[in-house]
């Protein structure tokens, strides 16, 4: 199975993993970037296509993080995938974009039997979610995800960008510090749910907070 990931949570990124591949990675990209999504996802997709010799009538299947993230971010990410699943007659999935690093760190050496993974949600806030672990099984949803104040959150291992950023407060793990949810995990969780037979979600966006963008209400009267 080939599934195209993509995931504008906090970066723009995409992969192409497949259950037959050596380690299950076809093609990845990622950017640093946090705020040029729309401007480099496409192109990014596009190339990865070409670099790995892949035209989406080979896609089996779409997967898209759901967030949480930004408003702005979430939708460009989510529209590409939605549109591309449009395009090439191609079921699409969502999986919420925390379960990226909580797969990460439970394929570390740093992995603990509960913990949190975080994210910067600005605003002097974090998206967050508890994950806990048993061996040779992928990470657990426990609680989550929410948005909130960093001394707001269990007192627990911590990992992510969100908890490098209040590392006085946090317990952070360093060694993930600065970690993004990224498409490439995504996708290999996505993979392995889907062969446990597990249900996805659908593309609908965890945004938790309402956009910034408001419809202006009915001018005053004036007197």
């Amino acid at each position: 199975m080939l599934i195209l990931a993509i995931d504008t949570s906090a970066v723009a990124s995409a992969a192409l993993v497949s259950g037959d591949a050596l380690e299950g990675v076809v093609a990845n990209f990622s950017t640093e970037d946090t705020r040029s999504h729309a401007e480099v996802l496409a192109p990014g997709i596009e190339q990865l296509l070409a670099d790995a010799g892949v035209s989406g009538s080979d896609i089996d299947a779409l997967v898209v993080g759901v967030g949480p993230g930004p408003f702005t971010g979430l939708r460009s990410g989510i529209a590409t995938a939605r549109t591309l699943s449009f395009v090439w007659g191609k079921p699409l999935y969502g999986l919420m974009s925390l379960d990226a690093v909580a797969l990460e760190v439970a394929e570390s050496t740093a992995a603990v039997a509960e913990f949190l993974v975080v994210t910067d949600a600005r605003r002097k806030e974090v998206y967050w979610a508890r994950y806990s672990l048993l061996d040779g099984q992928l990470p657990l949803l426990e609680d989550g995800p929410h948005v909130s104040f960093a001394a707001d959150l269990p007192d627990l291992p911590a990992y992510g960008a969100g908890a490098g950023l209040y590392a006085e407060t946090l317990k952070a793990n360093p060694e993930f510090a600065q970690e993004q949810p990224d498409a490439l995990y995504l996708g290999q969780f996505a993979l392995a749910r889907l062969a446990a037979g597990d249900a996805l979600l659908d593309s609908t966006p965890l945004y938790l907070r309402e956009s910034d963008a408001q419809v202006p209400g009915p001018r005053k009267r004036a007197l």
